[in-house]
């Protein structure tokens, strides 16, 4: 027999067995302190998640993924196409913060705030033990087959996910345009309506059938944390200087065998939404949700023994190592983030009503005019951050003497528009040195708005 190959029935991972069938992960709460302080957490979460679409800041949405309009608004603040620096320091800085968080606390985002582990424990999970029972009926479901109980499970899960897939649309059309295709005939909108038939498949899937699979399977960051994570990180974990050897006295014991605390009744690997016995290590599947410190304090207290044999700690520290709070990745993540929010803050604070560009018209670099003056083709974009419409007027500011010639002056441009138009700058001959000509051009929208932009017209050398 090859000691390579898995023997029949012997599990390869905690949801598969050795010949790569599907093992359901049926679990039993253990309704402790974590679980009810992860319960809190879990509806703030779902609560904010739902009301987030409604609520809004400076007379816009509070957020607001339009990408037919290719507008980002967040937090009352719109990035347009042309902010691609200001997303990327933002992006950038949330890696870091993610970096950071999970050197420091480990997996907490995975057990505490995941949309996937909130809504599957906490909306999901306690409708299917409303609809189809405890652990032991789900099991015997998963052996005979689904009966009409399951049937109807699923129908609620179904109108559950088109509730979340609704929501989840919110976030890129808006709270009104939503409201009015909800009332209309899904012809009228096939995009929308079709976006919204998908991702509520696609969720009642993830939720019905995935579940677990989808952080085992479809999720990075599992396998993230090696490197994100070090010795002195918080994780959930076993004491095993505590706990082994594991089992009960019993009579036939021999003189003078002793036990831990770990009376091996498996609560803390039956309480695990991914299958997983803690008491084997970390593991990359162990999303740190905490289930398993509930169920084995349980224990404990049933057993006359302290808690925490299941516990939060570090690695080094269930070693018996003191822990290192200040250690290099810790010092270094924070600089950076306050290197680049920093640089995102005063990109913001310096970001005007609108961006005006000036750029050199195609063809030649200037021409002479039959009244023996110097024209140099110039093209102006403006980019309206107003939150309204608005016209810009054009000018020379600097040097006196020289005319504009714009086809449209002023240059209407909408909110959140950008608009481009070319201009021609006539000079007198005399008025260059050494072929150039320094001009400041003023673009006014006559409500507050004042740029000047500096620019070098070109003409003969002499």
């Amino acid at each position: 027999m090859n000691p390579l190959i898995p023997e029949a029935g012997e599990q390869v991972l905690s949801t598969l067995d050795a010949q790569g069938k599907r093992i359901w992960i049926r679990t039993r709460t253990s309704k402790g302190r974590f679980w009810k302080a992860r319960a809190i957490v879990a509806w703030g979460l779902i609560a904010l998640f739902t009301l987030i679409p409604y609520l809004r800041m400076n007379g816009k949405p509070l957020v607001l993924l339009d990408i037919g309009k290719r507008q980002f608004t967040l937090f009352g603040t719109t990035f347009l196409p042309t902010d691609t620096m200001f997303l990327m320091l933002l992006l950038v800085g949330i890696f870091l913060l993610i970096f950071l968080l999970t050197a420091i606390f480990g997996r907490v985002w995975c057990g505490w705030a995941c949309p996937q582990t909130v809504y599957m424990e906490y909306v999901y999970r306690p409708l299917e033990r409303l609809l189809e029972g405890d652990r032991g009926k789900q099991m015997r479901l998963d052996r005979e087959g689904p009966n009409l109980r399951r049937v109807v499970k699923w129908a609620a899960f179904l109108v559950i996910s088109a509730f979340l897939a609704h929501t989840f649309l919110a976030y890129f059309v808006g709270v009104e345009a939503l409201a009015r295709w909800v009332r209309q005939s899904p012809i009228e909108h096939p995009t929308a309506f079709l976006v919204m038939a998908a991702t509520t498949i696609l969720m009642f899937l993830d939720f019905a059938w995935f579940r677990e699979q989808t952080c085992l399977v479809a999720c990075p960051y599992g396998r993230l944390q090696s490197v994100l994570l070090d010795r002195n990180s918080l994780i959930v974990g076993y004491d095993a200087a505590r706990g082994e050897p594991r089992g009960r006295p019993r009579k036939a014991d021999a003189p003078g065998t002793t036990y831990g605390d770990c009376i091996d009744c498996k609560a803390c690997v039956i309480t695990c939404p991914t299958g997983i016995d803690i008491r084997a290590g970390l593991q990359m599947e162990c999303v740190a949700c905490t289930q398993c410190i509930d169920a084995c304090d349980a224990i404990m207290d049933r057993m006359k023994r302290p808690r925490g044999l299941i516990r939060y700690g570090s690695v080094a520290g269930f070693e018996g190592k003191p822990a290192r709070l200040l250690r290099p990745r810790v010092i270094i993540y924070p600089l950076l983030l306050v290197l680049v929010f920093g640089a995102l803050g005063v990109s913001l604070a310096r970001r005007g009503a609108a961006d005006v560009t000036v750029l050199r018209g195609i063809g030649a670099p200037f021409i002479e005019t039959q009244a023996g003056e110097i024209a140099n083709q110039i093209r102006i974009k403006i980019v309206n951050r107003s939150g309204a419409d608005r016209s810009y007027t054009l000018s020379v500011a600097q040097p006196p003497g020289l005319t504009i010639i714009a086809p449209q002056n002023p240059l209407a441009v909408a909110d959140g528009k950008t608009e481009s138009t070319t201009i021609f700058v006539n000079a007198p001959r005399g008025a260059f040195q050494n072929g150039q000509l320094p001009v400041v051009f003023r673009v006014d929208d006559g409500a507050g708005f004042v740029e000047e932009e500096k620019y070098l017209l070109l003409g003969p050398a002499n």
